[in-house]
């Protein structure tokens, strides 16, 4: 179920912003970021100083757009297709106990259960270690993909010329290959 931001939370990142440049970042598209963090209709690019979504490769400071980066331009259309097809027919195959047409299943954790997303993560790893990503377990119920090192470190290219003394990352995961949903960047 998706969770959207609590009021007292945007209260506080909005003080907050009067003392420090606040960004986020998050692995998913600026749609379901927007889903998750605007509050009644407000725009989340223009909510923060920085916005970062899929991991930075869509990205705007102070509601402009940066440069953005493209997992299929990067992997290539002949590279794509084929591990599309094969990610999409691993799931159609998998034997789960319980299979009814919905993810009502997948999202009460059976997927997590019985080991489905790790043996998936490690067959992709071996079946396209050539293609120079990552593979890893992500969020509640899904597994990620993208290139080594557009995890959500990559985000840091667009600030690395900002002149910060300290970043601080705050969220919810930090298993390897995994950093954070959202972070605060703090200048002094």
């Amino acid at each position: 179920m998706l969770q959207s931001v609590s009021q007292e939370m945007v209260e506080t990142l909005r003080d907050l912003r009067k003392k420090a440049i606040v960004g986020f970042v998050g692995g998913s598209d600026l749609v379901k970021i927007s889903e998750q963090l605007s509050v009644q209709g407000s725009n989340v690019v223009d909510d923060f100083d920085y916005a970062f979504a899929e991991n930075g490769l869509t990205a705007y400071k102070l509601g402009k757009p940066l440069e953005s980066q493209s997992f299929i331009k990067f992997v290539g259309e002949d590279r794509y297709k084929p591990l599309v097809n094969f990610i999409l027919h691993y799931i159609a195959d998998l034997d789960i106990p319980i299979k009814r047409g919905t993810f009502v299943e997948f999202r009460n954790g059976m997927i997590n259960q019985h080991g489905i997303r790790a043996a998936f993560v490690k067959v992709l790893r071996e079946k396209f270690s050539d293609y120079g990503l990552t593979f890893s377990i992500g969020g509640q119920i899904s597994f990620d993909v993208f290139p080594h090192g557009w995890d959500k470190t990559y985000a840091l290219k667009h600030v690395e010329d900002e002149g910060f003394d300290e970043i601080h990352f705050f969220g919810d995961k930090t298993f390897k290959a995994r950093f954070f949903c959202a972070y605060y960047v703090y200048e002094q």
